[in-house]
């Protein structure tokens, strides 16, 4: 028993060189373990941060986007109203020939009756222009009364083409209200 003892009691000679790499060790292994602790919370710290920059941003692009869209949709609305008013209008062709005929035939009826009532006035002069130039009254005493006839002669004569084209408007409107 003294054998065992003896070697039992003999200090452990410590080698320098283990000791460094042994605590080398042991500080990777705490490192590591120190890292592979944070690790998750570094990692949901540096999400947080890219979220808090980008995400502002985005948001607004979004709404932008959004926006966007829905003016473009109602321009695209705006622009297949406007072909279907465009097609709409090429059935309509006819119905304008139509009218230019209509308004040619108008202007063609507005030449004639010009040219008749223009035909009419250079027939027949008044009755009472030719009264009133057969009147030749000079009385060198009543000069007011030779003027005075003339004058009345023109009135009567305005009221005579007033009544004329008065009765060929009515002739006129009676004529394409009937048509």
């Amino acid at each position: 028993m003294s054998y065992i003892g003896a070697s039992a009691i003999q200090p452990t000679q410590v080698d320098p060189e283990l000791e460094v790499k042994v605590k080398k060790a042991t500080e990777r292994i705490s490192e590591n373990m120190h890292i592979v602790a944070n690790e998750p919370s570094l990692a949901f710290y540096r999400l947080q941060e890219h979220v808090r920059k980008a995400l502002p941003p985005m948001v607004d692009k979004r709404v932008e986007v959004k926006r966007l869209h829905q003016d473009l949709q109602g321009r695209c609305y705006d622009m297949e109203y406007a072909v279907g008013a465009v097609k709409s209008m090429e059935g309509a062709e006819q119905h304008f020939l139509n009218i230019q005929d209509l308004i040619k035939n108008a202007v063609f009826h507005k030449q004639q009756l010009k040219y008749e009532e223009t035909r009419k006035n250079k027939k027949e002069p008044s009755v009472y222009k030719r009264l009133s130039a057969h009147i030749s009254l000079d009385l060198p005493d009543l000069p007011e009364l030779s003027d005075a006839l003339r004058e009345t002669a023109s009135r009567v004569e305005s009221m005579m083409a007033q009544a004329r084209n008065s009765a060929s408007n009515e002739l006129h409107r009676s004529h394409t209200i009937h048509q």
